[in-house]
C-alpha cells in the first residue's frame, strides 16, 4: 500500500461513516452497540474525538474536545451536521500531507503516510461498522475498504491490543469465513461479524 492508498482508505472510510450516521433513527441513539460498554450515541461521540485527534496531530491546531475514551456528548438534533464538523477539517488535514514524505504525525507517534492515514480509516471504519449493526442498518463494510483496512491492522492493532487494551482479543472463525475479508477484520478486531442488537 502507498500514500495515495492511505489517503483514499481516509475518504472512503469517512464516507461510510457519513451514511451509517446519516440512517439512524432518533430511537435508536441510547440502543446498545458492540462496544459493550457504550450506546450507539457513545460510540460516534469517541469516533468524532478520535478523529480530530488526527487533525490536531497533523495541524498542531486545537484539541479534541475531550477525551476520546470517556467521551463528553456533543450531539445534539443533527447528528449528521455535528459528524460533518470533525470529518471536513480532518480531510482537509490529510490534504496538506505530502504522500511523498517520509512520515506523519498521528495520535499513535509518527508513522508513514500510507499508515498514519489507514489509521485513521481504520478508527472511522470500524465504528461505522458498530453503530450499522447497532442501529439495524443493511450496510455492511465493504469487501475493498475491509482489505485496505486489514493492511492497516495487520501491523498497528496487536501493538494498540497489547500496549492499551483498545481492541478486545481476536476471535475464532466458526463460520469457516476465513475468505470473507470484513469478517476476517472484524473478528481479529475482537469483533463478532454476526452480532445482533436483538
Amino acid at each position: 500500500m502507498n500514500a495515495i492508498d492511505g489517503l483514499k482508505l481516509v475518504a472512503d472510510a469517512h464516507s461510510y461513516l457519513r451514511t451509517v450516521v446519516a440512517g439512524v433513527s432518533e430511537e435508536r441513539w441510547a440502543g446498545r452497540t458492540p462496544c459493550t460498554e457504550w450506546t450507539v450515541r457513545q460510540v460516534l461521540n469517541h469516533a468524532r474525538l478520535d478523529q480530530q485527534a488526527y487533525r490536531v496531530a497533523i495541524t498542531g491546531e486545537g484539541g479534541p474536545e475531550s477525551d476520546p475514551f470517556a467521551p463528553a456528548d456533543a450531539l445534539d438534533a443533527d447528528p449528521v451536521r455535528r459528524l460533518d464538523e470533525v470529518l471536513s477539517p480532518v480531510s482537509a488535514a490529510w490534504s496538506t500531507v505530502d504522500p511523498g514524505a517520509e512520515s506523519v504525525p498521528t495520535p499513535l507517534g509518527p508513522m508513514p503516510v500510507w499508515l498514519g492515514a489507514g489509521a485513521c480509516a481504520l478508527d472511522a471504519g470500524v465504528h461505522a461498522w458498530d453503530i450499522a449493526v447497532a442501529t439495524g442498518q443493511d450496510l455492511p463494510m465493504t469487501e475493498d475498504l475491509a482489505e485496505g483496512l486489514t493492511a492497516v491492522a495487520e501491523q498497528i492493532v496487536d501493538h494498540l491490543r497489547d500496549s492499551f487494551g483498545v481492541f478486545a482479543p481476536a476471535l475464532p472463525d466458526p463460520h469457516g469465513e476465513e475468505d470473507h475479508r470484513a469478517a476476517a477484520l472484524l473478528r481479529f478486531l475482537g469483533r463478532d461479524p454476526h452480532w445482533s442488537r436483538a
